[in-house]
């Protein structure tokens, strides 16, 4: 399959009518999936209502059809054709964050959606993405949009189109470049029907921020259980994990120091994923500085290029240095603790 990219400036006025959009939003109604920034990470789109284009999204990741996708829409309108209620809650959210690197888990109409798109679940999770390319594509389409981040399943999410294409080109249709993404981690994901609103994936939403729009917010035992079954869309499964084995270190510099050296005793070209702060710190085959300690936010933004960039250096082991998991820590350290499929070494 000749896979087309399609380069657009995200500041181009009337987007929906652009014509690589126009192109690109055809590919859509015609039940191929296409590649789409967001402001989060990039997204592998097709027709959420067709059972043909949601297969095409699985199988060009090569990801289990049993895990739910998030279903992306550019107005609140769309709602009404997939969505059962609307929650006070879930409004009060929409209002606030969206849109947003928020997704909301709704009850669904039965029948509107394809069934793989929601796993076969009462509920569908939907988020309206703070990107202009992305409203623009939607818009276009006309169709609600089914989404997973646009990467081979299990590997660190994309950032850059040039991430999709190493590992999406020939599987899908197209690839929309609008340059880098903003936040670097994937939505928040919120379940809103309940009474109590349970956080289901941390995000680029922080609890705090929830909170202190609806008040109590629980969070589901599965973030830090891992024998219960995870509810979320891209949950399930092990993600983000880069080729070498990945291992939280837990402890001093000093202890990491002396875990590289052990390791390159073994004859292993060793990787040290650190901030700005410390980048100068350590003594390893390569050493990545992902964003600084201080501003977590940049950390978020530039994790999974991190994770890339030791692959593209062929290291044979990483070890990181862990981060605090208040704010968007929290949503750092889950993407770690998964790419590290909870390895920790602690000091």
């Amino acid at each position: 399959m000749k896979t087309y990219v399609w380069s657009v400036d995200k500041f181009v006025d009337n987007l929906k009518s652009y014509p690589q959009i126009t192109q690109a939003a055809k590919f859509l109604k015609d039940n191929e999936v296409i590649a789409f920034p967001t402001e989060t990470v990039y997204g592998l789109g097709g027709n959420a209502e067709n059972s043909e284009a949601v297969a095409k999204i699985f199988a060009a990741k090569g990801r289990p059809s049993d895990n739910p996708l998030i279903i992306h829409i550019a107005e609140i309108s769309q709602l009404e054709e997939f969505v059962s209620d609307v929650p006070q809650v879930a409004a009060v959210l929409m209002e606030k964050f969206w849109p947003g690197p928020l997704t909301i888990v709704l009850n669904k109409k039965e029948g509107q959606l394809s069934e793989l798109a929601t796993a076969g679940l009462p509920t569908v999770a939907v988020r309206m993405p703070d990107h202009p390319l992305a409203l623009a594509l939607i818009k276009a389409s006309g169709l609600p949009i089914a989404a997973p981040s646009a990467n081979q399943s299990g590997k660190p999410s994309p950032t850059l189109a040039r991430h999709v294409h190493d590992d999406l080109n020939g599987k899908i249709a197209g690839i929309v470049d609008g340059g880098p993404t903003g936040v670097g981690l994937e939505s928040t994901v919120i379940d809103c029907t309940n009474e109590i609103p349970v956080i289901l994936r941390p995000g680029g939403i922080t609890k705090e921020q929830l909170e202190a729009v609806i008040g109590e917010v629980a969070v589901d035992p599965a973030l830090k259980n891992s024998e219960t079954a995870p509810k979320a869309p891209g949950m399930k499964y092990t993600h983000y994990a880069p080729n070498a084995p990945l291992f939280l270190v837990s402890g001093s510099q000093t202890f990491l120091q002396k875990l590289v050296s052990e390791a390159q005793g073994e004859g292993l070209k060793v990787g040290v994923l650190t901030t700005k702060e410390a980048q100068d710190d350590y003594q390893a085959d390569i050493v990545l500085a992902c964003g600084q300690r201080e501003k977590l936010e940049s950390v978020a933004a530039s994790l999974y290029e991190t994770l890339r960039a030791f692959n593209e250096a062929e290291v044979g082991i990483i070890f990181s240095e862990i981060f605090p998991e208040n704010g968007v820590g929290g949503a750092i350290m889950n993407r770690l603790t998964k790419a590290a499929g909870n390895r920790v070494i602690t000091e």
